[in-house]
């Protein structure tokens, strides 16, 4: 086949890239070489849009133990010789196009990165946006992910145990499926991505290769169109029994010793696997792609490179060591290959029954290597001049709040999501102490210790799209207040950036803005950037969706006692606000859902305030002051007091701020705000431990009755029916059947 610049162009290659792939290569690439340089150098591998600006993040310090990079996923050090190994990641075009196995496939994939470092996952979340709820399609597509998630993650046998999901208009073509996975390790037991060692046998293990997947890096390397179904090949399916005997056998083979490097063949399939790893350790390696164990008769040579079938790994061994490999993975009941060896060349050679198909520099393919790195313009966003001209004085206050608040509860991305989460299991493996105690994160236990991780996935899309600088910072903070609300230190975290076309320079704005709030946040709380993943291309013809840094953070409890929950405790004990209350309703649920603004500034925000408040807030919970501590988000202080009291069904009496309007005292979603409660002996103690720290008595935990202001807003049970079951009501018949059948 006679290779030009348009079979590159169809390969999604531009012609200058096209150009540079000679040069590098000295001669014209043939269709398989081709294919394997528009795999790896795709947006989804290459990075080549956005690397540059995640550079400037801050990738080290703290207690990593590997750099932001290095590795397949982040570690780090929490005491008594463990890590914690840990990554989010997206599948958001597969999930548009096949929402059941593109989220299925998506939670898979991230539990490979985990293990395939030699930890073992122990926890999964994850951040999901959708359209309008009132839609079949989003309902459709609801239904599919969740069913997938829950399916994977519940046959695998890690659970589910947090997330977040938001519904937004702006993701009615394609929604954002990313999961994060995290798991354990014992020092000195973490393997490598890393290929070395002349001689060495490099080995398939996991599932036979077929040809669904193909394609699937450049597939999540464009716009979702009218057309994109028809790339459905390019979707992957999975097989969670196959994934959890792969887990087993992989840990078993590292225990051997034998492993000297091992990665998961994810995105790009065969192709991506050894040219990172040969790249890492500076080797080449010599492939025969006839050995790789097919599903498929005949399959040609780039159809085997740029599979992307699941549940499979890359391994090299020892020289004369395959036995031991090979007889591990014999006793799991899983394919296992010698398919080549290790080079000192620095090349890929593959060969295909005897004839060479295809010689790349492994350097040239990667991130880091010869791949693309690419500077685009950006400029501000048309649309930052209506949010500019925002007046809150231009909305009045309501006369019934008590009517407003019984809206808020129920708006989609407020209310409960307990459609969702009863179809994932989240005690499977009982590592989840957090089921029955509410927590602003989820608390997972590192058995065998005392030791606690509190976890969490944040971002609010709506503040990133009024001020992606700040919006961003907002996100980071939000996870480190939610880990420090329930008791622990934050750590680290990974991010999934899901933007829109990064060709278009507003788009590419937001990328860049968002990039500098997540490094200047990172930074003021020392929780350094261990990796991630970047998904551009978020976009549909009606435009991108909106910019979504989402944040995923791991923090320590080096201790379970010091964990503190969300939820009211007793009648009687004192309500208070850390923090201060603002006159601020911007790019709140009240202002957008309810109001119809959909142009306002993100709310009030101070990076410097709300590092006090998380100082404060564990100081109060190290001394055992408070009883229950729960941060200030979507809905406002209505909603987080509501949240508070529905575990005991203990209801509140308070009092709204003078001097401030009512709705954005209930309702505005000003940061650096938590809720707390003390036992009314402890109140002088509490006012003296809070020093100068602004903070307000606002109320007083009652038996189930809510009263604001003097007046009677009911009981906390039918707060909590409105609140349960909100979803549940706008999901049709159909699908809410289907999903509690899956139950």
């Amino acid at each position: 086949m006679e290779v030009t610049a348009k079979t590159a162009r169809q390969l999604r290659l531009t012609d200058e890239e096209f150009d540079v792939i000679q040069q590098k290569l000295g001669r014209l690439p043939n269709f398989n070489e081709l294919c394997a340089f528009s795999a790896m150098w795709s947006e989804h591998c290459s990075y080549k849009n956005s690397i540059k600006w995640l550079k400037t993040l801050p990738r080290e310090g703290g207690r990593m133990l590997v750099k932001a990079g290095d590795e397949n996923a982040g570690l780090m050090d929490i005491g008594d010789g463990l890590g914690v190994v840990f990554k989010i990641e997206s599948h958001n075009h597969p999930s548009a196009i096949e929402p059941f196995q593109g989220a299925a496939t998506g939670v898979g994939g991230i539990h490979r990165d985990i293990f395939t470092m030699g930890a073992r996952p122990i926890a999964a979340l994850n951040s999901l946006r959708f359209g309008n709820l009132e839609e079949d399609k989003t309902q459709h597509l609801l239904s599919g992910v969740v069913h997938g998630i829950g399916h994977y993650g519940n046959c695998f046998g890690v659970p589910t145990v947090g997330g977040e999901i938001y519904f937004d208009d702006c993701y009615h073509t394609n929604p954002l499926v990313n999961a994060m996975s995290v798991g354990i390790v014992k020092a000195g037991e973490t393997v490598s991505a890393t290929a070395k060692g002349t001689g060495n046998p490099v080995m398939f293990v996991g599932s036979a290769t077929g040809k669904d997947g193909i394609g699937g890096a450049s597939f999540a390397s464009a716009d979702i169109t009218a057309e994109s179904a028809q790339d459905l090949p390019a979707v992957q399916v999975g097989d969670p029994f196959q994934e959890k005997k792969l887990l087993e056998a992989c840990l078993e083979v590292i225990q051997t010793g034998a492993v000297v490097g091992m990665q998961d063949m994810g995105a790009a399939g065969i192709i991506c696997s050894t040219s990172e790893m040969s790249a890492k350790g500076e080797v080449g390696m010599r492939i025969d792609l006839d050995k790789v164990p097919a599903r498929q008769k005949n399959m040609k040579a780039w159809e085997l490179l740029l599979s992307e079938s699941q549940e499979r790994m890359l391994l090299v061994a020892e020289k004369g060591r395959e036995a031991e490999v090979i007889n591990i993975f014999s006793k799991w009941d899983l394919p296992c290959s010698v398919i080549g060896e290790v080079t000192d060349d620095g090349l890929l050679n593959f060969y295909m029954n005897g004839t060479l198909e295809a010689t790349l520099p492994a350097h040239e393919l990667v991130l880091g290597g010869g791949a693309p790195q690419y500077d685009r313009e950006y400029k501000e966003p048309a649309y930052m001049a209506e949010i500019k001209k925002f007046n809150p004085d231009s909305v009045a206050v309501p006369g019934n709040l008590k009517i407003i608040a019984e809206k808020i509860i129920q708006l989609p991305s407020v209310a409960s999501k307990r459609w969702v989460y009863t179809q994932y299991d989240s005690m499977v493996g009982t590592v989840n102490s957090s089921t029955n105690e509410p927590s602003d994160a989820p608390v997972v236990v590192v058995k065998g210790t005392t030791k606690g991780l509190a976890i969490t996935t944040d971002c609010n899309s709506r503040y990133v799209y009024a001020d992606p600088y700040k919006g961003t910072m907002i996100a980071v903070s939000e996870a480190a207040r939610n880990i420090v609300c329930s008791g622990g230190e934050p750590l680290g975290v990974t991010n999934c950036l899901n933007f829109g076309n990064p060709y278009d320079p507003e788009v590419y704005y937001q990328f860049v803005h968002a990039v500098r709030g997540m490094g200047e946040a990172c930074l003021k709380f020392n929780t350094p950037v261990t990796g991630g993943n970047v998904s551009f291309y978020n976009q549909n013809p009606d435009g991108p969706v909106y910019p979504t840094p989402t944040i995923g953070m791991v923090g320590l409890l080096e201790d379970m006692g010091e964990k503190m929950t969300l939820d009211f405790k007793e009648e009687g004990d004192i309500i208070y606000l850390l923090g201060t209350s603002r006159n601020d309703i911007n790019s709140s649920q009240y202002l957008s859902k309810i109001c119809g603004v959909e142009y306002s500034p993100a709310p009030h925000f101070e990076l410097d305030e709300e590092y006090t408040l998380q100082n404060k807030v564990s100081e109060l919970i190290s001394k055992k002051i408070i009883k229950c501590a729960h941060d200030v988000s979507e809905g406002g202080l209505f909603v987080t007091l509501c949240e508070s009291g529905f575990n005991l069904e203990l209801g509140f009496s308070i009092q709204t701020k003078g001097g401030i309007r009512k709705d954005a005292c209930l309702f505005g979603e000003g940061q650096s705000r938590v809720v707390v409660t003390v036992e009314l002996d402890d109140v002088k103690r509490f006012e003296s431990l809070a020093g100068d720290f602004p903070f307000e008595k606002i109320g007083v935990v009652s038996s189930g009755e809510l009263v604001v202001d003097g007046d009677f807003w009911g009981t906390i049970d039918w707060w909590k029916d409105k609140y349960d079951m909100a979803i549940e009501n706008y999901l049709s018949k159909e699908e809410a059947g289907s999903a509690l059948s899956s139950i």
